[in-house]
């Protein structure tokens, strides 16, 4: 997790929403992402989804059994599904998705793929909230001020 906040900094110096997240695989870091979304003016460009992109890539491979991916912020559904589709095993997250809208243990249980994913959530969460709202904080005083 301490290497997904890493990656969550990045995306915050970027200006990006703080999000960051690593695949694991053997105990090593097979993929690694953090939130692009403005910059390359892509929706999909979340964290999740380039770090999955990144291990596929490494293990020439769409399937990532056995992998676990750590995520400092609750999963959204769009990298649920992704999730769920690349066969990663164990979801650990930070922070909450304080709106409620993730549906991550919904999605995680409910063996759409005939696959489930173990999830984890609150890992390092004070650290991984911190990041969230202060750049949330800062965007709204940025705001103000025009």
């Amino acid at each position: 997790m301490r290497e997904a906040l890493r990656l969550a900094k990045k995306a915050n110096a970027c200006g990006e929403v703080p999000i960051g997240a690593v695949v694991v695989l053997d105990g090593k870091i097979i993929g690694r992402g953090y939130n692009l979304r403005t910059r390359l003016q892509m929706a999909t460009a979340h964290a999740e989804m380039r770090a999955i992109d990144r291990a596929c890539k490494k293990l020439g491979s769409w399937r990532l059994e056995g992998a676990e991916i750590y995520v400092t912020l609750e999963p959204c559904p769009m990298c649920m599904g992704a999730i769920l589709n690349s066969r990663i095993e164990r979801v650990y997250f930070g922070a909450y998705e304080q709106k409620g809208r993730s549906l991550t243990r919904e999605l995680a249980e409910a063996n759409l793929l005939n696959h489930t994913v173990e999830v984890t959530g609150g890992i390092m969460e004070a650290e991984c909230s911190a990041i969230l709202t202060n750049f949330f904080t800062a965007m709204r005083e940025r705001e103000k001020k025009k």
